[in-house]
């Protein structure tokens, strides 16, 4: 087991950018690592229990062809991925409270693979190294 960490912040709420960011953390937990995600703004929107699976768009830089190759990708669902990441590993996904208070949530209006709500001081303690930011 490798001993050290991944933190990744995800503060974008797009199908590819989240796609991106599950299977760094899915790498990472099967390499033995550790994984702190930490969810900001509309990443934390894409986490809703009631909108999981929903079509998130692409980031525009991808463009029409982009959105295209992403619709028609085979691979498992971003949200599959992380799921599959907290299986293997030791895999914490947390809630910004700044995020959570902007868009009135609470953590019961999340998808199950959210683990808590935490603010950034406390993200931050919890982090050993360089953090990856999506």
């Amino acid at each position: 087991m490798d001993d050290s960490m991944f933190s990744l912040v995800v503060f974008s709420g797009t199908d590819d950018k989240l796609n991106a960011a599950a299977v760094l953390a899915v790498g990472a937990a099967a390499m033995g690592r550790k994984v702190n995600v930490f969810l900001q703004y509309w990443a934390l929107d894409a986490f809703r229990a009631d909108g999981i699976l929903k079509d998130h768009g692409v980031a525009p830089e991808a463009g029409v062809d982009g959105a295209t190759l992403v619709q028609q990708h085979h691979g498992a669902h971003w949200s599959e991925l992380f799921r599959q990441a907290k299986e293997i590993g030791d895999v914490g996904i947390h809630a910004c409270s700044l995020s959570m208070e902007m868009f009135g949530f609470e953590v019961a209006d999340l998808d199950p693979l959210v683990d808590d709500q935490e603010g950034v001081a406390a993200f931050f303690a919890e982090v050993d190294g360089p953090v990856t930011f999506i």
